[in-house]
């Protein structure tokens, strides 16, 4: 008999959502740039190939260098991560409708067939077809998501901002704890 282990979402997601937003705030970055970030993080991380939206991330965060938050960028791609999935269809779509080829079918015969191998030149055609509605929408993700975020951040920084005390003002003894707070 196999054990079940009960995964508790709500501790997953404020370990690994909730958490580390709240550190970004609470270091009082620019709402700007906490806002493009967040856009560019989600709109790489809704890429129509699934297993490549950190790399895209990472190469981003390289080129942009500080222009963008590189928590920021990451923490946006790990939440759109079951948004990608289910765009995936809808950008092969759009994708379609944007050349007007015809539409790869959806169905069991069609599974059978890319299973088999029969249907390698049709799946590589869907896969470049979801790449160009991918490609032809990020701009709007973007800037959608850029305007929408702004105004959140614009809040967000001032009510979770916090200064960090001076250690000249607590004594000039720091614990670890404060040393850790202030490296990070």
């Amino acid at each position: 008999m196999v054990a079940v282990s009960k995964i508790d979402l709500g501790a997953w997601f404020s370990k690994r959502v909730v958490d580390p937003l709240h550190q970004i705030l609470r270091r009082g970055m620019e709402p700007k740039q906490l806002a493009f970030s967040a856009a560019l993080g989600f709109t790489l991380g809704v890429f129509p190939i699934c297993g490549v939206t950190a790399l895209l991330c990472g190469m981003a965060i390289a080129l942009l260098g500080s222009r963008c938050h590189a928590p920021t960028v990451m923490l946006a791609n790990l939440i759109a991560t079951p948004i990608e999935l289910s765009l995936v269809v809808p950008f092969l779509r759009f994708g379609e409708v944007i050349i007007g080829g015809p539409h790869f079918p959806l169905t069991s015969d069609a599974l059978k067939k890319v299973l088999t191998g029969e249907a390698s030149h049709e799946v590589v055609q869907s896969v470049l077809h979801a790449l160009l509605g991918w490609l032809v929408a990020a701009p709007a993700i973007l800037g959608a998501l850029f305007v929408i975020l702004l105004p959140c951040f614009k809040v967000l920084v001032v009510k979770f901002h916090s200064v960090p005390s001076s250690p000249r003002q607590s004594g000039g003894i720091l614990s670890d704890v404060t040393l850790k707070e202030i490296s990070c």
